[in-house]
């Protein structure tokens, strides 16, 4: 069963057309990675689930309801957590103001960081009064996902969580995502290009090329040709 459903999603920027009627299945339970080289529209096309930018045309559900007719904020509360690329924290507020701002989407209006937060990122906790700006990148990034995770979402979505972060975080990164998905059911939606992270974390893929899905299925499907093609610099 699909828990987010894209069908036919053209999108155009200013004069270019940036995605090219793409279609999408995310079925509950999996984690799925979106793949291709820069500037393929992977970005884009998050942006667009998030209503973060308009559609041109097509349809986006979730969980059988049409996302389209909702703005951005009320996407968050239907249980969609967003960690965009660049992470976007808040550097002048601290960690913890960081976190409750994320609270402020929750359709419970609940207003306390779920504990879960604080079990998989224990620095976090340790650092709930130094301000976003003065973490390393890979604090930071750990701040971002739990600002998503206080939602306690039922899609997670990432947007190249791993970029620019050292490899110890990038594994721990990696833990948590499988961890969360099983142990929560929470189901995943990442870009990435790190190729061996892809194929520890995702249970499937699929493939953007120039704005448009050129392929997809089990990870354990990617193919040399697919990388060679789609994905080799």
């Amino acid at each position: 069963m699909s828990l987010l459903r894209i069908r036919g999603l053209n999108q155009s920027y200013g004069g270019s057309h940036t995605l090219w009627d793409i279609d999408l299945d995310v079925a509950v339970g999996t984690r799925l990675c979106l793949m291709g080289r820069n500037g393929t529209g992977k970005t884009t096309l998050l942006k667009c689930i998030m209503g973060l930018i308009p559609v041109t045309s097509g349809e986006i559900t979730f969980d059988g309801m049409d996302l389209r007719s909702l703005p951005a904020e009320s996407r968050a509360r239907l249980g969609v957590g967003y960690v965009p690329q660049g992470r976007e924290i808040f550097p002048q507020l601290t960690v913890e103001e960081n976190l409750k701002i994320g609270l402020t989407a929750r359709q419970d209006r609940h207003r306390s960081i779920p504990a879960q937060v604080f079990e998989l990122f224990p620095v976090l906790k340790q650092m709930l009064q130094r301000r976003g700006g003065d973490l390393s990148g890979g604090q930071q990034q750990q701040l971002a996902m739990g600002r998503a995770l206080v939602l306690e979402p039922r899609l997670l979505i990432l947007d190249e969580a791993t970029e620019g972060i050292q490899p110890n975080i990038v594994q721990e990164i990696g833990d948590i995502i499988l961890r969360l998905n099983r142990e929560t059911g929470v189901t995943v939606l990442l870009v990435e290009q790190k190729l061996p992270f892809a194929r520890r974390v995702a249970s499937d893929f699929q493939i953007l090329d120039k704005g448009r899905s050129v392929g997809g299925g089990s990870i354990g499907e990617l193919s040399d040709d697919d990388i060679s093609q789609h994905l080799s610099v």
